[in-house]
């Protein structure tokens, strides 16, 4: 490690912000009084700043001084410094910065070529290989800490595309943004958070995968921003009773609760209720793996998609647009799936539609009672929300949606596909048929 420490920096960070105009606390009254007139008065003259600090990790990439770290290490500062293990300072521009992922690129110049670490490969780290944490935890410069990696493919619900490495190696606050090396010196990730009932370290650690990282760093040092593919579709997982609804024979994919409008999906001819299989190749096994995949795809890019519809496989080839913000998140997490039906249905009056604010040119039937304790209830069916299709039938009364659930349990399913809108928003849940 002697060969890439040099290369591990401090991040320091000053924010500037208005002091607070009166301090209070439990002091006599004439004291209180005499304090709130001198602040007062002190204050009009010359309104006072306060400078508040903060430490963080990062890593030379280049010998010309870019140096990575975590959005969130610099992120509100107005003023950056990247420190050196022997003591040398420079004061660090922006260079770009994802939100997304947590990573953000400065640069420095120092007048000379600087160390720097490379990039290797996260796809190739298993379970149990040895990593070496570096950082700056608690302000300690240089510390070294190492362990295993633990466990791969951690989504810790930060963001839509969550893929961290987690490993037992000690970081604490303040390694943020410093590397995690494997064996051989490479940086196979960014060190970026930590569960911890304390505060401190208890051997859960999260990186983000180099895999990843480099292709941020790459696009932030040509353009200072980051570009990514967008196929503009809401979506949630898909649970057993689901999967078994729509004829799957395994809970996989990402359940389609939602095209977005003149979308590339929607010129594809994707539609709500599709299930995505397959992307461009690469299976997506659960749903948080489609955005991973959509956004490394290139703007413009033809990819073809593979979608389950009417109980078989379809094919559907789509231009992948440009994400010009984010990329919309699960619409809701794997419903419940047990229990009773426990559901009391209505027409769409125009007096309910104006007490539960549902739009005149909506369709569907309105839920007017989902009974505590029935299976409705527990996958989240509630008073005011309107029922809009019921497996690939669309509903438009209580007797067409009492009509659709009959003829799926003659059919001999054993739940039935509900999808469900609330405030122009849209979700499936499979509602179970068996008592």
């Amino acid at each position: 490690m002697e060969a890439v420490k040099p290369a591990v920096v401090n991040i320091s960070t000053t924010s500037i912000g208005a002091a607070p105009r009166f301090p209070g606390g439990n002091m006599p009254p004439e004291m209180e009084e005499f304090f709130r007139r001198f602040f007062d008065d002190s204050q009009r003259r010359a309104p006072r700043q306060r400078k508040t600090t903060a430490v963080g990790s990062g890593f030379i990439v280049d010998a010309s001084g870019l140096v990575v770290t975590n959005h969130h290490v610099i992120d509100g500062a107005d003023e950056i410094e990247v420190v050196f293990d022997d003591g040398a300072r420079f004061p660090a521009t922006l260079r770009g910065r994802d939100k997304k992922t947590d990573l953000a690129l400065l640069q420095i110049s120092a007048g000379k070529p600087l160390p720097f670490v490379r990039f290797g490969d996260s796809d190739a780290a298993r379970v149990g290989d040895w990593v070496i944490a570096i950082g700056n935890p608690f302000g300690l410069g240089g510390t070294t800490t190492s362990g295993i990696i633990s466990a791969r493919g951690r989504d810790i619900r930060s963001g839509p595309l969550d893929d961290f490495i987690q490993i037992d190696a000690p970081i604490n606050r303040g390694n943020s943004g410093g590397p995690l090396f494997n064996t051989r010196g490479e940086v196979i990730g960014v060190n970026s958070a930590i569960y911890s009932p304390t505060g401190g370290s208890v051997g859960i650690g999260f990186a983000i995968p180099s895999a990843l990282a480099a292709d941020v760093v790459a696009q932030l040092r040509e353009d200072g921003v980051v570009r990514r593919g967008f196929l503009g579709v809401y979506y949630q997982p898909v649970g057993e009773e689901i999967a078994e609804s729509l004829g799957l024979k395994k809970p996989a994919g990402a359940l389609v609760t939602q095209v977005i409008s003149d979308s590339p999906a929607e010129k594809a001819g994707m539609e709500a209720g599709d299930v995505i299989l397959e992307y461009d190749g690469s299976d997506v096994g659960k749903a948080r793996d489609l955005p991973k995949l959509v956004a490394r795809t290139k703007e413009q890019s033809e990819v073809e998609i593979v979608v389950w519809r009417e109980e078989r496989r379809r094919t559907l080839r789509v231009i992948i647009g440009r994400s010009e913000d984010e990329e919309p998140a699960p619409s809701i997490g794997a419903a419940p799936e047990a229990g009773q039906l426990g559901l009391s249905l209505g027409a769409l009056t125009a007096e309910a539609r104006e007490k539960y604010g549902i739009e005149e040119d909506a369709e569907g039937v309105l839920v007017r009672r989902a009974a505590p304790g029935g299976a409705a209830a527990r996958l989240g069916l509630r008073e005011g929300e309107v029922i809009v299709r019921i497996g690939s039938q669309p509903v438009k009364s209580p007797k067409e949606a009492n009509d659709a659930i009959r003829e799926a349990r003659e059919a001999g399913k054993k739940s039935v596909l509900l999808r469900i809108m609330n405030e122009k928003r849209f979700r499936f849940v499979a509602l179970p048929l068996e008592e």
